[in-house]
């Protein structure tokens, strides 16, 4: 019996659904559909698929090593070409960005700029005139506090 209906043949001996699975391990339920029938290329490949067998085994109280060595060969490759199919799929997943998230950035620039100009103006007329005239109650707490002769 081949790889994955011989997983499929364990789940269902053992009464498991493959959406149990899929809450209890966050693998998504299409890549376990895909490790049971064998569609090998909706995997995310290497070393990722060996963890959703490991998970996958592990929930239906399987032995985790003993499955990994009857994984094809097809799963199996070398780590480099691992890492180039997971940028490849980490690429095609992602959601191309809005334009209106330009003009979000720019709103944010425009707090900045906002929020240090109020800084400045708070510092040069507010904190900076009370500091040279003495009007400052820190100043008035200092000299209370100092003894007079």
């Amino acid at each position: 019996m081949a790889f994955g209906p011989e997983l499929q043949s364990e789940r269902e001996r053992r009464d498991i659904t493959l959406a149990s699975i899929a809450e209890v391990t966050k693998v998504p339920h299409r890549h376990l559909l895909a490790l049971e029938t064998e569609r090998f290329d909706i995997l995310p490949g290497g070393i990722f698929t060996k963890g959703i067998v490991r998970s996958y085994c592990r929930q239906i109280g399987l032995n985790e090593e003993e499955w990994l060595q009857k994984m094809p060969s097809a799963l199996l490759s070398d780590p480099a070409q691992e890492w180039t199919q997971f940028a490849g799929n980490v690429s095609r997943s992602r959601v191309p960005s809005s334009p209106r998230m330009h003009w979000r950035w720019w709103g944010v620039v425009l707090m900045v700029i906002a929020l240090s100009a109020l800084s400045w103006a708070a510092w040069r007329y507010v904190v900076q005139p009370q500091m040279l005239t003495g009007n400052s109650s820190v100043s008035h707490a200092i000299a209370a506090a100092v003894p007079k002769d």
